[in-house]
């Protein structure tokens, strides 16, 4: 018999804020965090200055412990310690016991220790390198980290798939409790920010050129929106054994309780309605639950139109009704691997609230897009006690989870 599986801690670094109801005042505000970067000037055919940069100031880590982190995986840290903090496990000797794990992912390592590697190549000298410049440009350089700084001895699992590193992080360490491998996961997905990020999106056309109005965009599902945001941060949550959280008296934010993920097969970049659907389908069976068990979708939402079409679409296809979506990314951007762990510890806390966000600057729905419950104005007042949150990457790579309320969790 499968293992329960539990929330019981989460924090992020975003840049809306590092906790709960500092990122609530903001998100009921109804002000995206994009601002205009001026220091972008320089790169010379590059039409997008836009970003939603992190404005946070890290701890004084000891130098010896955070020596082979670059920003990426600082800010991994950052959004741990606030998650374990939550969950009451800050410096807990069962961390390092084996029974906690971490599975952690971005889209890439610190893009700026890359240089080292670069300079050697034009230069023919290796004057940029370091001990340490491998570690912290490598794909796996968060999980890693975490797992050294906390001496964790458990399963280690690396999901560096871009946009759904964060969700496939949690659905993969959620599966890792169900089967009774470990009782605690740290889980998660980070990125730091880079030019080099929006200029990827730039060079397919599909990058906010909206420079100078930058509080009005991104605007996924609006008719006239003009492409994605690159944002920045960190979402970690922990997961624990059902059993294991109760007896030791946890704070359970919810239970994680379905998980579906599976790939398009068929192109590297554009989505698959089809396939998009049905991983939300996995997700269900996983969860034994009806699509009109689900009161609320947190959509992937980018503000491309490809992206957005296909995913309204997809999402309708499964339940066949307008049921309520919005996106965090119209507040924070597209923050790549972190999206995933992000937006899913945001909506837990949105359900346990009774609040769920808009979609801002949205003014006119793309009549493209699917006949959803497009939430727009103040937010919605909505009690549920099931809420999915989807997100979909380059490499066909769709993930889906299904979270139940906390105030429904029963007891044993």
């Amino acid at each position: 018999m499968k293992k329960r599986v539990v929330v019981t801690g989460g924090g992020v670094i975003s840049a809306l804020g590092s906790d709960w109801q500092t990122i609530l005042a903001k998100l009921k505000a109804g002000k995206n965090c994009v601002r205009r970067m001026d220091e972008w000037d320089k790169y010379q055919r590059m039409n997008t200055r836009l970003a939603a940069p992190v404005d946070f100031e890290f701890p004084e880590y000891p130098r010896k412990k955070i020596r082979s982190m670059g920003r990426v995986a600082l800010l991994a840290l950052a959004a741990t310690e606030n998650a374990l903090s939550v969950a009451s496990f800050a410096d807990s000797p069962e961390l390092s016991q084996g029974r906690c794990g971490v599975a952690y992912g971005s889209s890439m390592g610190s893009i700026d220790s890359l240089l080292g590697f670069y300079s050697m190549l034009i230069s023919n000298k290796v004057k940029d390198m370091n001990a340490t410049t491998y570690i912290k440009s490598m794909p796996q350089t968060c999980a890693a980290n975490i797992e050294v700084f906390y001496g964790l001895t458990g399963r280690l699992i690396t999901t560096n798939t871009a946009c759904t590193s964060g969700s496939m992080s949690l659905g993969y360490s959620y599966e890792t409790i169900q089967n009774g491998i470990q009782d605690l996961m740290i889980a998660g997905g980070a990125d730091e920010l880079s030019a080099a990020d929006a200029a990827i999106f730039d060079t397919l056309f599909a990058a906010s050129v909206k420079n100078d109005t930058p509080g009005l965009t991104p605007t996924a599902y609006d008719a006239k929106r003009d492409g994605l945001v690159i944002g920045e941060g960190a979402g970690t949550m922990i997961l624990e054994e059902y059993e294991h959280a109760i007896n030791r008296g946890a704070r359970i934010y919810a239970e994680l309780v379905g998980f579906g993920t599976n790939t398009d097969g068929t192109h590297i970049t554009n989505p698959n309605r089809a396939t998009m659907g049905g991983a939300m389908t996995l997700a269900l069976k996983d969860a034994g639950l009806c699509p009109e068990d689900i009161g609320y979708v947190n959509t992937h939402g980018t503000g491309t139109t490809a992206g957005d079409i296909a995913e309204t679409w997809a999402t309708f296809d499964v339940f066949r009704r307008p049921i309520p979506v919005s996106t965090l990314k119209n507040y924070i951007g597209h923050t790549l691997g972190a999206c995933g762990s992000i937006e899913a510890w945001v909506s837990i806390n949105m359900m346990n609230e009774g609040w769920f966000i808009p979609n801002i600057n949205v003014t006119e729905i793309d009549p493209q897009c699917a006949p959803l419950d497009y939430i727009v104005g103040e937010g919605r007042e909505l009690e549920t006690d099931y809420i999915m949150s989807n997100n979909f990457a380059f490499g066909g790579i769709n993930t889906s989870l299904i979270f139940k309320k906390a105030a429904a969790v029963s007891k044993p």
